[in-house]
């Protein structure tokens, strides 16, 4: 088994609550920090709460699990091959669009009768089978729409991708990506007639082409669907000039209604039937609807804010809250004086380890006879009492000594090789006490000495988390550093720079890229929108004042969403490293219990992993088989794969498995779109792997 991933960790908050509003503290007054919390901590129902015991800090990486690509991949060659080419590209798009369009799903799948569908180049609607294991995929063209056409009087728009949706096992809706949308039955083995074409009055300048997103069956007649166009003014003729910073650009979701019984061959083009319209500043990345709470769900860069409800303005602090607060008879406005401040204490030990030991240093008063000294190892925890005085720095106070009573350790060791050496010198005032300790997991990174250090903050002065020396030979310039410490106490000198090591765990030297680790997901909005457009209740905060109505919004990372034919509401965001899936919780009809987020499982690591992935095009989860990460493809025959991480089959596992597949082989071109429906004969739960490309349709069992 190969490793291919090692995990990297810093030392992080983990948010527990959501706070409703800005505070700025001084250093020196860390215990406001508590108060703060207690005072403001308000729960809202789309709040993202990551439960502590589900994450696991010693998680190692990722090991190679083969799937033979032969049995599990097959290709197939398209004759009607789809384009991500658009005949509006000569005009500017904006930074939003960009990303949306390199993002779009081209290929539409129903999971349950096997079927999937997508536009060529040509605007045929492309119909598959997707068949039972060993068995070809049926091609055919569902219907041929109208090739859209430019006339040099036509006001300038930005043409859309266009998109299909499976209504039902037995009817497409697809839109041409220039206004147009077209309702087509499915009849076996031949083309279709549209049943219905409408379109869209979007306002402004311009009827602005439009894109599908989801289709809900409202009733067995009726079918809403979640459509987004990019908004112009009534002013603007053509869209502006796009730069960096261009926040102009604006988009519309609208619902649109559309009764099934009045659709009939060859009826006339009319206009959608508009349930509900909303604007933001970017394109949905998901969305879908909860049957039982009859409500819309949208995750984008940006909210969706209802305009009949009061948008809160964000808080401007004033001079006076942004003043420090200062500690009991401390005065922050008289002049600091070098001779009276005290230096910061030093760390009270330093470490170092190997793949099988750790090494532990203390500096203590080179006065300590080691009659003094009690040292006890046992399997989980340290004893180590010293009986000796605090060496007296002047007027301040004393360097305490280090004291600890079946303290427990990161992990487990062997008692029975385990021991402990005292070093002195004379022309030193401290010495060293020394303890060698071997792992009883040898190979297992230790995050910290103590494992109580892990929840230690900053106010813990007890339990302060110490990093590791990365330079064995730097571990006892600990003694160095308390004497100067010792020194600047009694003479005022500066205390800083005393060689204690970099702070770099040595699994992480030579591998940080924080600006890597800092891009990989996206930052995401959840908006709720009810069945008639209003905002559900349940989200919106208390109100604080009588006439006050809040919509607040709340940002997150995303770093996954659920595949395409899947029906499990879930989101994989990004925690530090790690990668917490979070389901949508109902409450039990008798509770009053509102509809919340709740962490189910983490993919340990994954921000980090996927960092290290540079063509990434889609990344899909399938609830309790993995997180799929797609790449792209490229023009340079060089293929591409999908990474498949799967969870841990216990939450304290440190390791966990991965595939690789090749989706692309270097002939097939870039990957357009996935998803996936369910395996024909094969057992519960069972799905087929859908992938579009621009020449082949390529079909991954056995996941």
């Amino acid at each position: 088994m190969a490793m291919i991933a090692a995990v990297k960790r810093t030392a992080s908050f983990e948010p527990l609550f959501s706070a409703s509003i800005i505070v700025i503290i001084h250093p020196s007054s860390p215990q406001l920090f508590n108060f703060v919390l207690e005072a403001h901590n308000t729960q809202k129902m789309d709040s993202f709460v990551v439960n502590r015991a589900l994450l696991n800090p010693k998680f190692e990486g990722y090991k190679l699990e083969a799937i033979p690509q032969e049995q599990a991949v097959s290709r197939y060659a398209l004759s009607r091959k789809p384009t991500q080419a658009t005949a509006s590209g000569r005009l500017p798009l904006s930074f939003e669009e960009m990303r949306s369009r390199i993002t779009h799903n081209h290929l539409a799948v129903d999971a349950e009768s096997g079927q999937a569908a997508y536009v060529d180049q040509d605007y045929n609607v492309c119909l598959v089978g997707i068949p039972a294991a060993e068995d070809t995929p049926s091609f055919r063209i569902l219907y041929e729409m109208a090739t859209p056409m430019d006339t040099s009087g036509a006001v300038t728009v930005q043409r859309e991708y266009p998109s299909s949706v499976f209504l039902s096992a037995t009817a497409v809706a697809a839109t041409d990506g220039n206004g147009f949308l077209y309702i087509l039955p499915i009849r076996e083995g031949t083309t279709s007639d549209a049943v219905g074409t409408f379109t869209l009055c979007t306002g402004g300048a311009v009827d602005a082409p439009f894109r599908i997103h989801y289709v809900h069956r409202l009733s067995p007649i009726t079918t809403v669907l979640l459509l987004s166009s990019r908004f112009y003014p009534v002013y603007q003729r053509k869209p502006p000039p796009v730069s960096e910073n261009n926040q102009n650009v604006q988009f519309d979701i609208w619902a649109v209604k559309i009764d099934l019984l009045s659709l009939r061959p060859g009826s006339e083009t009319r206009q959608l039937e508009v349930l509900w319209h909303r604007r933001g500043q970017d394109v949905p990345i998901y969305a879908t609807f909860v049957e039982e709470i009859r409500t819309y769900l949208i995750v984008s860069g940006s909210s969706y804010p209802d305009e009949n409800a009061t948008k809160t303005k964000p808080h401007e602090l004033t001079p006076d809250e942004i003043a420090p607060i200062p500690r009991y008879g401390e005065n922050l406005d008289s002049k600091p004086n070098t001779l009276t401040d005290t230096p910061p204490r030093p760390l009270p030990y330093s470490w170092t380890q190997t793949s099988d030991s750790v090494t532990v240093a203390f500096p203590l008063p080179d006065s300590t006879p080691k009659t003094k000294m009690k040292v006890i190892f046992t399997t989980q925890t340290l004893t180590l009492h010293i009986d000796a005085l605090p060496l007296q720095c002047g007027g301040n106070p004393p360097v305490p000594i280090p004291h600890y009573s079946v303290k427990a350790l990161w992990d487990s060791v062997n008692p029975s090789s385990c021991f402990w050496t005292w070093d002195r010198e004379a022309e030193h005032a401290y010495g060293i006490l020394t303890l060698h300790m071997e792992k009883r997991n040898e190979g297992t990174r230790w995050m910290q000495v103590f494992a109580a250090s892990a929840s230690s903050t900053a106010e813990d002065t007890e339990n302060p988390e110490v990093p590791e020396t990365v330079d064995p030979s730097e571990l006892w310039h600990i003694r160095e550093s308390l004497e100067k410490y010792t020194s600047a106490l009694r003479t005022g000198e500066d205390a800083s720079g005393l060689g204690l090591g970099r702070g770099v765990p040595n699994i992480m030297e030579g591998e940080m890229d924080e600006d890597a680790d800092a891009s990989v997901g996206r930052n995401v909005y959840a908006t709720w929108i009810g069945e008639g457009g209003q905002t559900p209740e349940w989200t919106l905060r208390k109100p604080e004042g009588p006439n006050e109505k809040d919509w607040e919004e709340e940002p997150m990372t995303l770093l996954s969403t659920p595949l395409p034919g899947s029906s499990n509401i879930s989101l994989v965001l990004k925690n530090d490293l790690d990668g917490p899936v979070f389901s949508f919780s109902l409450p039990s009809a008798h509770s009053t219990a509102q509809p919340s987020w709740k962490h189910t499982s983490t993919y340990s690591a994954l921000a980090f992993v996927l960092a290290s992935k540079q063509d990434t095009r889609f990344i899909y989860h399938l609830p309790g088989r993995g997180v799929l990460a797609f790449e792209g493809g490229s023009l340079r025959d060089r293929g591409a794969n999908v990474y498949v991480y799967r969870p841990q089959q216990k939450a304290k596992d440190i390791w966990a498995k991965q595939s690789v597949l090749q989706v692309d082989d270097g002939s097939g071109g870039a990957l357009l779109g996935v998803g996936c429906v369910k395996a024909r004969g094969g057992k519960e739960g069972d799905v087929v792997l859908v992938c579009l490309t621009e020449g082949e349709l390529v079909l991954i069992r056995g996941l």
